[in-house]
């Protein structure tokens, strides 16, 4: 079995027009949602033993709050270009290259491709995953490179203002 945790980047910065889309900061509520889901996450028991993450500036940002909840070096992160701006088909061929060691894998990147890749992972659709979003399924599956047409179960869909998990 494997366990796929799916991450949009928290709120960032539009503040300085002269920085590169790649480059952008978290902003304050992104400095704030960020730990907030990364605890929540946390106190649903799930052990992640892998983060992936968008080589921007502010998805790796975001996944270093979640490495930082569960005492993972931030060193550790996956940076991968491919998930930078990146399609639906993008994230299954980062994932399919994964060691098959890694049960729970975190993987962090933007919209609109991470909201079109959450919505191939179940029959539980999402109009929009919002800034800091965390959407997770398990896949029946022990090898990353079945995970696309492995038979999936819907966990979880959680975000920052949701007001059942606040």
């Amino acid at each position: 079995m494997k366990t796929l945790i799916v991450v949009r980047h928290a709120k960032s910065s539009w503040s300085d027009s002269d920085k590169d889309d790649h480059d952008r900061p978290l902003n304050s509520r992104g400095k704030k949602d960020a730990p907030e889901m990364a605890k929540r996450l946390q106190k649903r028991d799930i052990k992640v033993d892998l983060f992936v993450s968008s080589s921007a500036l502010r998805a790796h940002t975001t996944a270093r709050y979640f490495a930082d909840e569960y005492d993972v070096s931030k060193k550790d992160i996956l940076l991968e270009e491919k998930l930078y701006l990146a399609p639906a088909e993008s994230y299954y061929e980062v994932l399919s290259a994964l060691s098959d060691k890694h049960e729970v894998v975190a993987v962090f990147g933007h919209n609109p491709g991470i909201t079109d890749f959450a919505n191939t992972l179940s029959q539980v659709h999402v109009d929009d995953m919002p800034t800091c979003a965390v959407y997770a399924v398990a896949a029946d599956t022990e090898e990353w490179a079945a995970f696309k047409e492995a038979d999936k179960d819907f966990l979880f869909f959680d975000y920052p203002k949701n007001p059942l998990d606040s």
